[in-house]
């Protein structure tokens, strides 16, 4: 798989071409090398010169590496392991690489030259495989909004044999006048996209990545839809999570909002220990880590594949002694008593709820109001009423296919006042999102504090 990155200067320019080197932090007459997991990767420059200065990035694939790696997502077919256009195809493990390679030059930073950094340059890129799934505009359809022409050529299925007629690959070059930075993270989201796949597993860490990647672009990008639900392989709890969003604010998505009010919620209270019950792959524990005002963070969930997902995004096993002794994970369940749990300030359980089967409802009930036992619970599930306002979602259907209800605003007070009553809790309600005069807010939160504890 090779990527080639093109710096021209505008005629009369006084800029030497060879600080693109500066800005992607790797030296034009030095060739290197890069391992990583998708495999080899090369960096050098075959063109240098004040006038132009290229730099080309080579991925050398093992396909039986990839194989024998747990993160490959294979084909149905024992044989597409090992014979498949990996090794060759611009693809998902393309942008892995770039992300590898270019990772400063993809935030902006360049202590050299910062305005060049801060400012868009005629760039030229060139893939010489893309693999294209959909219609014939899609390269245009993607790219073209972001600032580039985009020039292709489909790739026959083999030349000697016209009849056969074209693959779904395409020789793709872009021109135009792009920051660094937005080029290298548009090829980083938009190659995957275009290939429809990705080679690794897809779980809540990739909507961080695609937010990251994706800002100062996408939010505006006329096929944002498309992009999201590509990028996180149609997933649709992912997808939706993502996209749901304040109509007036569209880049701001409900789950940061909904993360948010709940960190507003613990800072009220003052918590100082805190459990995330159902903590899935760690979003919401990443953010209690930041934050130093909070001495203990527990994450709990059912999931063991979860668990290890977190423990990576927390980076754990590179913490010191005393930030392991600060965050714990462990394997549990909200439906069954913890003594392990006993004795903090809060226990979060954000979008957990409607995961639990209604038969279930009072022993969690039982497991969190009666065993554990916080101060403080801060519970947050959508609000069936605000389903009126999503033109996607069927009349009468839940927006996650694992949810198991959805209350409206009435049921979600009638149940939790009636468990706070008998557990010595008093309750308090707060909109989460963009506010409806007649259907309420998105997210419903609800904020119980035990009145022995007050």
């Amino acid at each position: 798989m090779l990527v080639t990155v093109t710096y021209e200067p505008d005629n009369g320019s006084e800029t030497d071409a060879t600080v693109l080197g500066y800005l992607l932090h790797k030296h034009p007459a030095r060739a290197q090398t890069f391992t990583a997991p998708v495999g080899d990767i090369h960096v050098f420059a075959p063109e240098a010169r004040p006038e132009r200065c290229t730099f080309a990035m080579l991925l050398e694939v093992d396909p039986v590496g990839l194989v024998r790696n747990k993160r490959f997502r294979g084909d149905a077919g024992a044989l597409d392991h090992y014979i498949n256009d990996r090794p060759y195809v611009a693809s998902s493990m393309l942008a892995v690489a770039i992300g590898a390679v270019f990772r400063t030059a993809m935030t902006g930073r360049s202590d050299s030259y910062p305005d060049l950094a801060a400012s868009p340059l005629p760039l030229r890129i060139e893939i010489p495989v893309v693999s294209v799934r959909g219609d014939d505009d899609m390269v245009e359809r993607l790219f073209a909004p972001c600032g580039w022409s985009v020039a292709q050529e489909q790739v026959p299925l083999d030349p000697a044999f016209p009849e056969w007629g074209d693959s779904r690959f395409r020789s793709v070059t872009l021109k135009g006048r792009v920051r660094l930075a937005d080029a290298l993270r548009q090829l980083y989201v938009l190659l995957p996209v275009l290939d429809d796949a990705k080679h690794y597993w897809v779980g809540d860490d990739e909507i961080a990545k695609l937010e990251r990647a994706g800002e100062g672009w996408l939010p505006e990008h006329p096929e944002r839809e498309l992009i999201t639900r590509r990028y996180l392989l149609h997933h649709g709890s992912l997808v939706s999570q993502t996209l749901e969003a304040d109509p007036e604010a569209p880049a701001t998505p409900l789950r940061q909002s909904r993360a948010d009010a709940v960190i507003r919620a613990l800072a009220d209270v003052g918590a100082r220990s805190v459990v995330d019950m159902g903590c899935g792959q760690g979003a919401l524990l990443a953010r209690l880590t930041t934050d130093r005002s909070f001495s203990r963070i527990v994450g709990v969930d059912v999931s063991a594949r979860s668990l290890e997902h977190a423990a990576r995004a927390l980076r754990l096993e590179r913490a010191s002694d005393a930030e392991r002794e600060r965050i714990q994970l462990l394997h549990g369940s909200v439906v069954y008593r913890d003594d392990r749990l006993r004795g903090m300030d809060a226990m979060v359980l954000m979008e957990v709820i409607e995961h639990v089967e209604p038969s279930r409802l009072p022993a969690l009930e039982d497991a969190v109001l009666a065993g554990a036992r916080p101060a403080t619970i801060v519970m947050t599930t959508p609000n069936a009423e605000y389903n009126a306002l999503y033109p996607g979602l069927p009349s009468g259907a839940l927006r996650h296919d694992d949810h198991r209800f959805e209350w409206t605003r009435a049921q979600f007070r009638e149940w939790v006042d009636a468990a706070a009553a008998r557990h010595g809790y008093a309750a308090e309600y707060r909109p989460v999102g963009p506010e409806h005069p007649v259907h309420g807010s998105p997210t419903q939160l609800a904020l119980l504090r035990r009145e022995s504890a007050a």
